[in-house]
């Protein structure tokens, strides 16, 4: 259990580096700071990072990713009135255009490789028409999850210590499990709604007892990993897609799944994975999500295929943070 055994490795990390006693829920996002790197990027030194890690998979998508900036469709300081986060719309037929909050940092690197997979996706599939251009959900972050995790394995690379190399895994494992296990349990959460809400009308009460319910079977019973979960009885109020959206939250964690097993046929099968993956990506919505992956030699329907994914994606970066925890006496509380 990937989840259970990375939230052990970070209570045992953040006790022996920041002298952590309790882990709590709200714990679980705090940032291992170790390591001496302070670097920071300026907005050139960002676009030959990107540009330099879409070459290695596409030279395409590098190219699409360069004329995005010299044509300046990306708007990139942050400023005051300016909405935080990033995004990328398509704006078809006279984009894409990228907002960005640039300041220099990894994340905003990373950022800058997402969105501009976005960037590149919709140009690739322009072709397609205005009815059809837009990829379905499911292969809706192709591009940009896989551009950002190679730029990120770049980066990685370049980590001047072991420390900052294991704050960067870390990092991306958080944002992982945020992206996969997290949003696997908003949706069990949803059916147990949904399915009770079949039979009457439900409380609020009850309601929270489902959110509960669902917190342990995907993170543990209190104490066999976070020793509290006070104060998270009512964090299903807070999530808008549970109302406005109803199961959207699976798409997150099936978009980063489908990645993780295209990069592990990158990793196995670099040699002709560009056309494969072009392919994939100019197809827009006409597409089925079976018939877009089978070129890959990808079965969605073969639960094979989803224990697969998550060992490419998730599965070797846990094993990577542990081994560098255990060399640096960082795994276990002392």
């Amino acid at each position: 259990d990937y989840c259970k055994r990375y939230y052990s490795l970070k209570k045992g990390i953040l006790k022996n580096t920041q002298g952590l006693e309790t882990m709590t829920w709200a714990d679980r996002n705090a940032s291992i700071n170790i390591g001496t790197s302070s670097e920071s990027y300026t907005w050139n030194e960002a676009v030959d990072i990107v540009k330099a890690g879409y070459e290695k998979f596409s030279p395409t998508m590098a190219g699409l990713f360069q004329e995005m900036v010299d044509e300046k469709r990306i708007d990139v300081p942050a400023q005051n009135g300016k909405r935080g986060g990033a995004y990328c719309s398509s704006s078809y037929g006279h984009g894409p255009f990228q907002l960005l909050n640039f300041t220099g940092t990894q994340r905003d690197v990373a950022t800058l490789a997402h969105e501009s997979g976005h960037g590149a996706h919709f140009m690739l599939s322009y072709k397609q028409g205005i009815l059809q251009f837009h990829p379905p959900l499911t292969l809706a972050e192709t591009a940009s999850i896989f551009g950002e995790m190679i730029v990120f394995r770049d980066l990685l690379a370049k980590a001047p210590s072991d420390e900052d190399r294991l704050a960067m895994l870390m990092g991306k494992i958080d944002d992982i499990i945020n992206s996969v296990v997290r949003q696997c349990g908003f949706d069990a959460f949803e059916e147990k709604v949904h399915s009770g809400r079949a039979a009457g009308t439900l409380t609020p009460d009850e309601m929270t007892e489902a959110w509960q319910e669902t917190m342990v079977a995907y993170y543990g019973p209190e104490g066999e990993v976070f020793d509290s979960y006070a104060d998270t009885s009512h964090l299903w109020t807070y999530v808008s897609h549970f109302h406005n959206v109803p199961f959207y939250v699976y798409s997150y964690a099936f978009a980063d799944l489908v990645v993780g097993s295209l990069y592990g046929v990158y990793q196995k099968t670099p040699d002709g994975f560009e056309e494969k993956l072009l392919e994939l990506l100019g197809a827009g919505g006409v597409k089925g999500f079976r018939e877009a992956l089978e070129p890959f030699g990808l079965d969605p329907a073969d639960p094979v295929f989803w224990k697969d994914s998550i060992d490419a994606h998730l599965g070797s970066l846990m094993e990577e943070a542990e081994t560098l925890a255990a060399k640096l006496g960082l795994s276990e509380a002392k």
